[in-house]
């Protein structure tokens, strides 16, 4: 099943420096449901995630906390960040952390080639830094104070004052590489979707680039610069580096080679870093850069963006322990165009549940595998002649296939989801429009009910595989009922891109019981 075309892709390098909420669980999610699409469309797929560890602000929390920096990463990481990988049901192959050894050693390599290829040079600095973001503030994004802050500068994000720093750091020449940046934003459209987001790349570029700070003296909670131990690498520019470190960069050059470039998906709120500054890092290192930067839009609650400041934040794991891991998924995927902000509300969520999986989708897997069960003894009938409606069924199939996985190329699951959607509206209006119930009490239209059962399963065949990638453990449960687990081998392993050929399932399959996938919700 391999094509043996690379698919590298990553989620942004999370900062772990409180619990994670539904925004970083909408990340995650979306980057696992297209690297198994790719899986199982035979790519050779690497789905990266992790934590980003370094920073004054977490030597701030662990100083307040009366522990080590790397103690308070490890309670962290342990406690909250493993957990939500298995809340939401995410098959990541890696997950690196900054601290690791592994990134340590490499990310020191990769700044030594830098400078030994003279991109790096020593100066004094001194801006407004915000500490929330680890990042020296650019004058669009910082602010007067008000209220207790009044009389002071503030971050146009955090609300909270800014530092004014005075060091002696090294800097990146990132000035040289605003014409080549232009260019690779010229001759690869599609290098930063969506084009919202590359516009406002463009712009970025088009207004200068200044040289960049990469280094910081004032504390040592970071990787050391390899030819000044008395300087740690700036909190980004050590960040960054995991996407190539994680594949094998300055240890493992056959890996490297077999899965880099790669693909970032980041919020738009860290675009720059990933869209400018990363691609420079890897211009000035001789490397090739990223094979494109996907900004998806913010999740807002309330009308207000997600933020652990502002208490918008949701746990995953509220969601999920009331909806179920698929629906959280499906939700986050289907509800929002991917790449555009969207809104998230508990109401929301709940209708669409009961619409769309447990009358739609479920209610069309528990009614079929029941029907064959009662009418045909649990064996899926052999299909007579195909009428006009059974072939535009399979025509809604194939269509349906082909769309989505055009869909997920273009990194749009909200699309593809729509795609495949076409066949559960199809198949329930098919079931009004036939009546098996009605076909059943007549002998004579024994093949016809056949045939009608027969395209329910076989459609339902294919729903499970082209919608396995985004809810996992409801088409698991649909594959083993209509058992197609005994007579094609596990879910995982069917290809995707094939799912829409007519014809696989067997007859003769034998179908077992199936609970309801989308059990009714107590509304409270």
């Amino acid at each position: 099943m391999t094509s043996g075309r690379s698919f590298y892709i990553t989620t942004p390098i999370y900062y772990p420096s409180d619990v994670p909420h539904i925004g970083h669980g909408y990340t995650t999610v979306a980057v696992d449901a297209l690297a198994r699409w790719h899986r199982q469309g035979g790519d050779d797929t690497w789905m990266l995630t992790g934590t980003d560890e370094h920073g004054q602000k977490m030597m701030r929390a662990a100083a307040a906390n009366g522990v080590t920096p790397q103690e308070w990463v490890d309670k962290l990481v342990t406690e909250a960040w493993f957990p939500l990988l298995k809340t939401l049901d995410v098959a990541n192959d890696d997950f690196i952390r900054t601290t690791q050894e592994r990134h340590e050693t490499a990310a020191a390599k990769f700044w030594q080639a830098i400078y030994d290829r003279g991109y790096v040079y020593a100066g004094e600095y001194e801006a407004l830094y915000c500490v929330g973001c680890e990042e020296f503030k650019p004058e669009s994004e910082i602010v007067d104070g008000t209220g207790p802050f009044e009389g002071l500068k503030v971050c146009a994000i955090h609300s909270k004052p800014l530092e004014l720093l005075h060091e002696k750091n090294y800097f990146f020449k990132l000035s040289e590489f605003q014409d080549r940046l232009l260019e690779l934003y010229r001759e690869r459209p599609d290098f930063v979707q969506p084009e919202s987001a590359r516009n406002e790349v463009v712009a970025f570029v088009q207004q200068g680039l200044k040289d960049l700070s990469i280094s910081r003296s004032a504390f040592d909670w970071g990787i050391p610069i390899p030819w000044d131990a008395s300087h740690v690498l700036y909190v980004w520019i050590d960040a960054l580096l995991n996407y190539a470190t994680a594949v094998g960069y300055g240890a493992d050059q056959e890996t490297f080679d077999r899965r880099w470039p790669g693909y970032h998906v980041v919020g738009k709120d860290i675009l720059r870093f990933h869209a400018v500054i990363w691609p420079a890092m890897l211009m000035a290192a001789g490397l090739d850069v990223p094979r494109g930067v996907f900004a998806h839009g913010w999740l807002l609650v309330g009308g207000e963006k997600m933020s652990k400041s502002k208490a918008t934040g949701i746990a995953p794991e509220t969601l999920v322990d009331t909806f179920g891991s698929d629906a959280f998924r499906f939700y986050f995927l289907s509800a929002i165009a991917f790449g555009q902000d969207g809104s998230f509300s508990w109401e929301d969520m709940a209708a669409r549940y009961q619409a769309e999986l447990a009358n739609g989708f479920g209610n069309l897997a528990s009614r079929t595998v029941a029907m064959i069960g009662k009418y045909f003894d649990g064996s899926i009938p052999e299909p007579a002649a195909y009428t006009d409606a059974d072939l535009r069924i399979q025509q809604v199939v194939a269509k349906a296939a082909s769309e989505a996985d055009a869909a997920i190329e273009k990194f749009r699951i909200d699309q593809a989801i729509d795609a495949i959607w076409t066949i559960v509206d199809e198949l329930n209006g098919y079931i009004t429009d036939n009546e098996p119930w009605a076909l059943a009490k007549d002998e004579s239209q024994r093949d016809r009910l056949a045939t009608v059962l027969y395209t329910c399963a076989e459609g339902l065949r294919a729903l499970a595989v082209l919608l396995s990638p985004i809810m996992p453990q409801s088409t698991a449960k649909l594959w083993t009922a209509l058992g197609a687990e005994a007579a094609l081998g596990e879910l995982a392993a069917q290809d995707v891109r094939a799912a829409g050929e007519w014809g696989r399932l067997p007859a003769g399959a034998a179908v077992g019981k199936l609970e309801p996938l989308f059990p009714r919700i107590e509304s409270e």
